[in-house]
């Protein structure tokens, strides 16, 4: 007797490759034990959080007995919270923005929920750039929408302006980018928004209602070799910036997320109205009240950048060595290279001989690549060459 849902019987059997290695991965070092299993499967962050984030939680722990200190507050956070917030993104962001143009949510995925509900209608579709996160589509489809992807170009995973023209019709409402990108580490040149920009105002125009852009930006301060992140924000009106605090502080398990829009936004105040409420009706409410004491905290700080150049160079090195051919990332904590035989299912397959974890390429909508995620220590990456030696001498050349 059927108890689920058939759309959710139906992601289930399409589980995250993302989390199915995770927990192979478990099974390995129950096995072998962890230092004998090198897992480069799951964005989890392994740096300690910033020392800003445990003098936060010492000050909150000092006020914790206080009356409403864990009270309700407004669905959109604290007011103090989004104030000290629009004042660090208005230096990020390049543009001036107020706590009326920025509201806090549940982690960038909570946020992203608010936002899809507050602006999509059955129907609508959302394009993204291949190859992306695949739980983008799970979130449309909450909110009845669809999503479609545009593959970006193979060598260097840049946008393709000229596929994303050609895929922009008159039921494209968002066009989602991700840049520094999971899971490619690309990073969008100005030109390239500008591009992307030019496009959306034509759309727009064509079609009679705004297409939104939306960055989701949780690497943004991952970025290697004097690479700049430049900010959709100045560029267009109907831009809305999403991200979180959980890579730049190491904080993924206290879910604070925020929304940023474009300060030129004709629509803003009816727009934020709408965030404040979707936040409420989806179940998330208000931001957690710890997490927005540890963002204020520790506006500013982040993990330490010189530490991730480190293993990017390390891993760099382990897969010249081995023969795998690979774009360099610009930014983020992730490799993206071919997969000899362009199988990306058989290579990781044939890297889990080895207990070396990766994630195909196929579950981030690229398939013939393969993922692994750098947030390990150094040594890891460096015991695991032998692994990655043995498992691309599997493949002919």
């Amino acid at each position: 007797m059927a108890i689920l849902a058939d759309s959710v019987t139906g992601y289930m059997k399409n589980a995250s490759w993302i989390r199915r290695m995770f927990e192979a991965g478990g099974q390995l070092k129950a096995r072998y034990g962890a230092d004998s299993v090198y897992d480069f499967s799951l964005g989890n962050p392994d740096l300690p959080a910033p020392p800003a984030v445990a003098k936060g939680l010492r000050e909150f722990a000092a006020h914790a007995e206080e009356p409403f200190a864990f009270g309700y507050m407004p669905n959109g956070g604290f007011a103090w919270a989004r104030e000290k917030l629009a004042a660090h993104l208005s230096e990020e962001q390049g543009v001036s923005l107020t706590s009326g143009d920025v509201i806090l949510g549940c982690g960038a995925a909570g946020m992203f929920n608010a936002f899809l509900r507050a602006v999509v209608n059955p129907g609508d579709e959302m394009l993204g750039i291949a190859p992306y996160f695949v739980e983008y589509g799970f979130y449309i489809a909450n909110h009845g929408g669809t999503f479609r992807a545009v593959m970006s170009q193979k060598d260097t995973f840049a946008p393709d302006l000229k596929a994303l023209e050609e895929a922009i019709g008159p039921r494209t409402r968002i066009l989602l980018i991700n840049s520094p990108n999971n899971p490619t580490g690309a990073v969008y040149s100005l030109d390239e928004l500008r591009g992307i920009v030019g496009l959306l105002e034509t759309k727009s125009r064509q079609y009679g209602r705004p297409i939104w852009l939306v960055a989701d930006e949780p690497y943004r301060f991952l970025a290697y070799d004097g690479t700049k992140v430049p900010s959709v924000l100045p560029l267009y009106p109907y831009a809305v910036v999403i991200s979180s605090f959980s890579k730049n502080l190491s904080l993924p398990g206290e879910r604070v997320g925020y929304a940023a829009v474009s300060p030129a936004l004709p629509e803003k105040d009816e727009l934020m109205a709408a965030l404040a409420l979707t936040n409420r009706i989806l179940g998330f409410v208000n931001p957690p009240v710890i997490g927005q004491h540890l963002m204020a905290a520790a506006l500013g700080s982040q993990v330490a950048v010189d530490v991730y150049a480190a293993r990017r160079k390390a891993m760099a090195e382990v897969l010249t060595a081995a023969g795998y051919e690979f774009h360099m990332p610009a930014g983020a904590f992730y490799f993206f290279p071919k997969a000899p035989g362009d199988d990306d299912v058989a290579l990781v397959n044939a890297l889990l001989e080895e207990r070396v974890l990766a994630v195909p390429g196929s579950g981030f909508g690229c398939p013939g690549y393969f993922r692994l995620a750098f947030c390990v220590d150094e040594k890891v990456i460096r015991n695991a060459a032998d692994g990655f030696a043995k498992a691309r001498a599997k493949f002919h050349a």
